[in-house]
């Protein structure tokens, strides 16, 4: 697909008259950045917008008529499994693998094999998938599909680009759309940065650090222009923290990066296990029995499994329902095990951000904290279980920081990056995305013959 020849004409003869040719070059390498973070930006809006309605009606719906959990779920469940295998296999699980694959694809000889990870049909069956996971109750987030999403806007418009332009790097592209993503979903601009810088890529930073800043801004300004400036959390009332607290901030950043890996652990043990499955049917049967074992819970015993986890960290951080049962920080960690492991489209960063405050919430009602200790101890929960995941303490440091704005405890939240960092390892010496990502490349390099059509 290429931009209708009229736009193509119109482009070459605007740029032809400027008769600087460094300036030139600057401008027509920076307008593919411009243009993909702006599409990427509104398209970031929507997708937040209806996550975050579905999200509402569910709870809506089975505070007036509990017992639907049991149909609703199954039903979302299964479609948005179904989505996936049927139409999109790469549009499964977060989707920032796949992005990470792509931008280490994008600079070896199998460059081309990047379009199975970031193709318009990826683009839809995320779409759809994740919203009907998270209609369905799915502990499940939106910034893994958000981020895929706006890798695939970023590649398609360097794809659309006239043979005329000066080349852009398609690495560069992906990683900056990636960052993007992650920038207008919550808000974050530094946390995007971050994000691509440890996550995403080994690249200096300086090779791309202009495509990397702009494409955070536009897409973080186009969200706050139709959004309105917004904290994801909010302020957390933290001005009466006591020197006493560095002992229990150390044992709930051990024990949530402890746990972060844990539940990425079992995960990677239940994608294992179902290659087992010989036919599809076993694979229906476990997504049913996920969806069910997520609806029996939410009825019998506690309806906090359900969702993204939003509404846990905003009772806790900013209500007097500071502490949270034990349970309640088990099945916030059961969730996404369930949610995720069925290989529908289905976000980890917000779930794990509120397990992490659960179990933040639970330890500090075990020290006695205070209300601003709690919520140092909620952060730090966030940000411990967050890199036990990701193992991206700064990111995590960051992300939380700004969903927050409390720049006076940053100190805090990087000792609990670290320190959850250096625990995880006990668990396991790489990531959650870190694995998926070799599954996602070796899926590409040696079983192409199952590869999806191309879009």
């Amino acid at each position: 697909m290429k931009l209708p020849l009229s736009i193509r004409k119109f482009l070459k003869t605007a740029f032809d008259r400027i008769n600087n040719e460094k300036l030139k070059h600057h401008i027509l390498q920076a307008i593919p950045f411009w243009v993909a973070s702006l599409i990427a930006g509104l398209i970031t809006v929507f997708y937040s917008k209806a996550f975050a309605f579905l999200e509402s009606q569910t709870f809506f719906i089975i505070h007036y008529h509990d017992w639907w959990i049991f149909i609703l779920t199954p039903v979302c469940f299964v479609i948005a499994w179904w989505l996936v295998v049927k139409f999109a296999p790469y549009a499964r699980t977060s989707g920032i693998p796949q992005v990470m694959a792509a931008v280490e694809l994008a600079t070896t000889s199998y460059e081309k094999q990047t379009k199975h990870l970031l193709s318009l049909k990826i683009f839809f069956v995320k779409i759809f998938s994740g919203l009907l996971m998270i209609f369905g109750g799915g502990a499940v987030g939106k910034e893994g599909p958000t981020i895929q999403m706006s890798g695939i806007v970023f590649r398609k418009v360097n794809e659309w680009l006239p043979s005329w332009w000066p080349p852009v790097s398609k690495p560069n592209m992906i990683t900056a759309g990636a960052a993007a993503g992650l920038a207008a979903a919550f808000n974050t601009p530094l946390g995007g940065v971050v994000f691509a810088i440890e996550e995403l890529t080994k690249t200096h930073v300086s090779y791309f650090k202009t495509a990397l800043f702009t494409a955070v801004i536009i897409a973080g300004l186009t969200a706050q222009g139709i959004l309105g400036p917004y904290l994801y959390l909010g302020y957390p009332d933290i001005s009466h923290v006591t020197n006493s607290i560095i002992i229990p901030l150390l044992v709930v950043s051990m024990i949530s990066g402890l746990l972060g890996g844990i539940m990425s652990k079992i995960i990677l043990t239940l994608f294992r296990w179902k290659k087992c499955f010989k036919f599809r049917y076993q694979h229906l049967i476990y997504v049913v029995v996920c969806a069910l074992l997520m609806a029996a819970i939410a009825f019998f015993l506690d309806p906090e499994i359900l969702g993204s986890g939003k509404r846990i960290m905003t009772t806790t951080l900013f209500s007097t329902h500071k502490y949270v049962h034990w349970y309640t920080a088990l099945f916030r960690i059961l969730g996404p095990v369930l949610s995720f492991g069925t290989g529908a489209s289905a976000g980890i960063f917000a779930p794990s951000i509120s397990a992490g405050a659960s179990v933040g919430s639970f330890l500090a009602a075990l020290f006695h904290e205070s209300s601003s200790n709690a919520n140092l101890l909620i952060l730090s929960g966030m940000v411990g279980f967050l890199t036990g995941v990701t193992r991206t303490p700064f990111t995590s440091a960051i992300l939380v920081l700004e969903m927050t704005d409390r720049h006076s405890v940053i100190f805090y939240l990087m000792i609990a990056g670290m320190v959850a960092g250096l625990v995880s390892l006990l668990v396991d010496k790489h990531s959650l995305y870190d694995h998926l990502k070799v599954q996602t490349l070796h899926d590409l390099t040696h079983q192409k013959e199952d590869l999806p059509e191309k879009s």
